[in-house]
Formats: structure tokens, sequence, C-alpha cells
């Protein structure tokens, strides 16, 4: 199993909209492209899919940009990974074979364990604060 590039992009930049989620500022595409190093072409299609599926919400113009939708604790992993990739974990399930049934099996075992994990981790634990960071001398 490999996470895709496209859903690392969207939680961190999902996690930095919830930084400021609450104030009435709105994030703009080159200051969220710099702040967590996405490519800002890349970034705007991204924000499109975010957009489109209701996590985050944008508006146009000189005073426009991105904020989230919903609170964080409110977005869940689940909801970032099958907006951009549709089910977490896609199974074929044949079934075919002397062995096709309990493989299977396991495989649905591993999807639902993966999905409870996935809906279990919020977008506010993704967020590291500030005053959470450690310095060391």
């Amino acid at each position: 199993m490999k996470l895709s590039v496209k859903v690392d992009y969207a939680c961190r930049v999902l996690a930095q909209l919830a930084r400021s989620y609450g104030s009435d500022q709105l994030a703009h595409i080159e200051d969220l492209a710099k702040s967590e190093a996405v490519p800002a072409n890349y970034l705007v299609q991204i924000l499109s899919e975010l957009r489109n599926g209701g996590l985050i919400l944008s508006k146009r113009g000189k005073q426009g940009g991105y904020a989230l939708a919903r609170e964080p604790e409110s977005v869940t992993l689940y909801d970032i990974v099958s907006l951009i990739e549709g089910d977490v974990l896609e199974l074929s399930e044949s079934g075919e074979g002397h062995s096709g049934s309990q493989v299977d099996a396991i495989w649905r075992e591993v999807r639902e364990n993966l999905e409870r994990d996935c809906r279990s981790r919020t977008l506010d634990q993704m967020v590291k604060r500030e005053s959470e960071e450690m310095y060391y001398i």
C-alpha cells in the first residue's frame, strides 16, 4: 500500500487551514504552497477537489482565499482520503481458487480496521500548535 502524494498534500494543507480555523483570515494559495512545500499549480487542483467535497470554503477576489468549512475536530482522515482517493482500501474480492475466500476475508478485516483507524483520526490531531513545539539548546 502506498499513500499518494495528493493525499499527503491535502492533509498538510488542511492542517495548515486548521491552524487559522475560527479566525476571519483566509489563506492564499501562495502562502499555503510555501508553508507546506506543495507546488502551487498542483495545489490549485487539490483545493478545488476539497472545495467540491465540502471540506473547505473559498472566496474569490483580492480579499479572497481559503478556509476550513468545518471544525478541525469533525474532519477525519477518512473524509480526506475517501474524497481524494475513493475507498481507503479497494479490494477485488475475487474469491477464486482454493484460498480465495479466506484471503478475501482477511483483506476485508484489514480494510475495516484501516477505515476505523482513519475515522478516529481528526484534522486537529494533525496540527502542531506553535506552543507545543519543543526547542532544545
